[in-house]
């Protein structure tokens, strides 16, 4: 199965920003441990803070991955676009949110990306990405 780990705004930061949210690991750092957990997965990662990057990189998906693990950032609360490119490409993608965000600030308890994807998995720390992937292996 060929997955692309797809993270929007900001996560390039994971490890460093705000560790009481998101911990001290970089992203880098544990989607090799990811990668080591499911050998019999190609997975690619890509990480872009420009939304129409993210739109190309979704689109380029198509006839190319089997599901797409997709952490939107800040732009699952205000990317319709983003959501349109998920409905459109017509592969499976899991939405993935390392807090909570349901119990944070009320402008992010909703995810135009979320009513687009298959299943979306919250405050799951990085782990989140884990399951995500399990979930795209059982489909």
């Amino acid at each position: 199965m060929k997955i692309l780990i797809l993270n929007g705004p900001n996560l390039n930061l994971i490890g460093k920003r705000e560790p009481e949210i998101y911990g001290n690991q970089s992203l880098d750092e544990y989607f090799e441990v990811v990668k080591k957990r499911f050998p019999d997965c190609d997975i690619e990662t890509f990480q872009s803070n420009h939304e129409g990057v993210l739109i190309d990189k979704l689109q380029e998906t198509m006839g190319k991955f089997d599901g797409v693990v997709f952490n939107p950032g800040g732009y699952a609360h205000t990317s319709i676009a983003l959501a349109d490119t998920v409905r459109a490409i017509g592969i499976p993608v899991v939405e993935v949110h390392i807090s909570n965000i349901y119990e944070r600030e009320e402008y992010r308890h909703h995810s135009y990306t979320a009513e687009a994807a298959v299943k979306s998995i919250v405050g799951k720390g990085l782990e989140g990405y884990s399951e995500a992937i399990l979930y795209l292996n059982k489909k």
